[in-house]
């Protein structure tokens, strides 16, 4: 399955993608206040009363990553409008998000939506960093981001295991005040793409590191590179064991299920979200402008 997993994420394997014991240390780029509304209203903060949706989708922002063919950034903040007017996200975790189409969509969506942006670096050899450009200069750098229909505090990143070269993704968690829950929002390495030290896994420590952060409350997840840990699967291992026992992932049937509907075109599940607090319903959204699907999950935010 590791070779598998690789093997169908090969679009994220541009230029050197991993790291070793660099704590991640990026600073938050926070994107402003919203702006007056301009296309859509923002819908109700509670599709349900004391009902919230959290969705997770990895926009496949970067053109050069093998995104070409999978929409314009004009689809893709339109797609990112929907999940919130059509499918009732008040809060999005977002991958491989371009800064600029973040800002454009939080405008759009109106008063009340705000969000936080931390983003890629890719280090070489000798430690120095530089920040991965999207292919539109309006679209600034590419990162991971949040959204929210609620003041987002407590902003802050996770420090995790990295490689020594290649690309730094990262975990980023803040408090949605009004929503009264915590997401941290991770976007994992690839397996086997450290060219200084092959072979090295660092998905186990950064799983850890993520699942830690959290508490009842927290609703974290992401892009996490990774297969379901079901029975004989290569990979099982890196899991913790409190992912899918002290927490549960949107997608999990019963206490014993690791499995889970396909959130990627290859027909795999990458994506996931897990939470303590009582899940109410999870979706699986075919965006048409990205080769992931969102995850999307309701929970009782009285829990």
């Amino acid at each position: 399955m590791r070779r598998l997993a690789g093997k169908l994420l090969k679009r994220a394997a541009a230029p050197a993608r991993r790291g070793w014991l660099v704590p991640t240390v990026c600073a938050l780029v926070l994107l402003g206040l919203p702006y007056p509304l301009r296309v859509i209203p923002a819908a109700p903060p509670e599709t349900v009363p004391g009902q919230v949706r959290i969705a997770t989708w990895n926009v496949c922002g970067v053109r050069q990553w093998h995104c070409e063919s999978t929409g314009t950034r004009t689809e893709k903040i339109q797609a990112l409008k929907r999940l919130a007017a059509g499918d009732g996200a008040r809060v999005v975790m977002l991958q491989e998000v371009c800064a600029g189409d973040l800002a454009v969509a939080r405008e759009e969506m109106g008063k009340g939506w705000h969000s936080t942006f931390l983003p890629y670096a890719i280090q070489d050899a000798e430690g120095r960093r530089t920040a991965v450009r999207c292919a539109d200069v309006r679209q600034g750098t590419a990162g991971l981001g949040l959204l929210a229909f609620s003041p987002l505090t407590k902003v802050s990143t996770v420090p995790t295991r990295q490689s020594a070269v290649g690309l730094h993704r990262g975990i980023v968690c803040a408090t949605a005040a009004d929503l009264a829950v915590r997401v941290c929002n991770a976007h994992l390495s690839l397996p086997e793409g450290d060219p200084a030290q092959v072979g090295r896994e660092f998905r186990d420590d950064q799983l850890k590191s993520l699942a830690g952060a959290a508490n009842g409350r927290t609703v974290f997840g992401g892009d996490l590179n990774s297969a379901p840990p079901s029975n004989g699967t290569e990979d099982s291992w890196i899991w913790p064991h409190t992912t899918y026992r002290t927490y549960r992932e949107c997608d999990q049937e019963s206490a014993s299920s690791r499995h889970g509907r396909p959130t990627h075109t290859s027909g795999h599940k990458v994506d996931y979200l897990f939470t303590a607090l009582p899940r109410t319903r999870c979706s699986v959204r075919d965006t048409g402008a990205s080769d992931h699907r969102a995850l999307i999950m309701q929970v009782s935010s009285r829990g």
